[in-house]
C-alpha cells in the first residue's frame, strides 16, 4: 500500500485530513491526533497578513513539509446548528498571543465561531494570495477546497504543489457536489502537473479504493477520525487508521492489486459509466 507524495514516502494513500478544533472531541485535542498519525498542517488566509505569515514561518521552524491552504471559506458557511447552540469553540492554541476567541461575543443569534470567522476570514481572498504564500514560504503549498477543471488549472498556473478536492465536508455550500463525482474532473484537469488528493466521505477501505481507481494520489480522511477520537482518545484515532488501512488492504487483495500503482480506472464504475453505456 506504499506510495510517495511531494518526494516523500508513505506506507499508506491515507492520510488524517487537517480539521479543525480537535478539543472538541478530546481535552488533548490535535496533540492525540498527531500521536496517532502524522497530521497535516492547514492554514486559512486571515485578515491580517502577519498572522498568517506567523503561522507560515512557525510551520516552518517545527519541521512541517508543506502548507494546506483552504480555498473554499473567505467567508463562513451558514451552521445552523452552531447559530442554534450558540457553540463556543476551545481557544486556539496556535492563535495564543496572535488573536483570541474571547474577542468575538457571538452576541443574541449567533455563534462565537461565526463572528470569528466574519471578522477576521479575508472575503477578498482570490489567485493573488497564493502568489503572496508562496513569496512567503519555501514550502510546497497544496491548495483545498477544489471541486472543478476550471479551478484545478488555475491552481496549477498559481504554483500550487498540489490540489486536494474538498467541499469542507459539505459544510459550507448546500448542494455542492459530492467529491468523489468531481475527483475525476479535476484529474483529467490537471494532467498530472501536480498530485491531487481528495476528502469527504471516507469511511471505509474501498472508498479509499475508488478514489485511487479515479486518480487519487491519496485520500484524506477527517470526521472518522475525530469520532475515534471522541471514543476513546488517541487510542481512538489510531483504531481508525488502522481500520481503513487494514479495510484497503483487503480490498486491493479482492481485486488482485499487489500495490497502489495496480489499482486502475478499470476497478471502478460510475453513474457516469453506465448512463454512457445505455447511449
Amino acid at each position: 500500500m506504499s506510495t510517495s507524495l511531494l518526494g516523500y514516502n508513505m506506507p499508506s494513500p491515507i492520510i488524517v485530513a487537517p480539521t479543525g478544533s480537535h478539543k472538541l472531541a478530546n481535552p488533548e485535542g490535535e496533540v492525540a491526533t498527531a500521536r496517532a498519525a502524522a497530521a497535516c498542517n492547514t492554514i486559512m488566509v486571515y485578515k491580517r497578513r502577519d498572522v498568517s505569515a506567523t503561522l507560515v514561518h512557525r510551520a516552518e521552524s517545527l519541521g512541517f513539509r508543506a502548507i494546506v491552504l483552504t480555498v473554499d471559506t473567505p467567508v463562513l458557511g451558514r451552521r445552523e446548528a452552531d447559530i442554534r447552540n450558540k457553540m463556543i469553540a476551545p481557544q486556539l492554541s496556535n492563535l495564543e498571543g496572535l488573536m483570541s476567541l474571547d474577542d468575538f461575543d457571538g452576541g443574541e443569534g449567533g455563534s462565537k465561531l461565526e463572528r470569528f470567522a466574519r471578522e477576521t476570514l479575508d472575503p477578498s481572498l482570490s489567485w493573488k494570495d497564493v502568489e503572496w504564500l508562496k513569496s512567503i514560504t519555501s514550502l510546497p503549498i497544496l491548495l483545498k477546497g477544489i471541486v472543478t477543471a476550471e479551478d484545478a488549472r488555475k491552481a496549477v498556473e498559481a504554483g500550487a504543489a498540489g490540489v486536494i478536492v474538498s467541499n469542507h465536508g459539505a459544510r459550507q455550500l448546500d448542494y455542492a457536489p459530492a467529491t468523489i463525482s468531481a475527483l475525476e474532473e479535476v484529474v483529467k484537469a490537471v494532467a498530472g502537473a501536480v498530485p491531487v488528493l481528495v476528502d469527504g466521505g471516507v469511511r471505509r477501505g474501498t472508498d479509499v479504493l475508488k478514489a485511487l481507481a479515479l486518480g487519487a494520489k491519496a485520500v484524506m480522511v477527517g470526521r472518522p477520525v475525530l469520532y475515534g477520537l471522541a471514543a476513546r482518545g488517541e487510542a481512538g484515532a489510531r483504531h481508525v487508521i488502522e481500520m481503513l488501512n487494514k479495510e484497503l488492504e483487503l480490498a486491493m487483495a479482492l481485486c488482485g492489486c499487489r500495490s497502489v500503482a495496480e489499482v486502475t480506472r478499470a476497478h471502478v464504475q460510475t453513474e457516469g459509466d453506465r448512463i454512457r453505456a445505455l447511449l
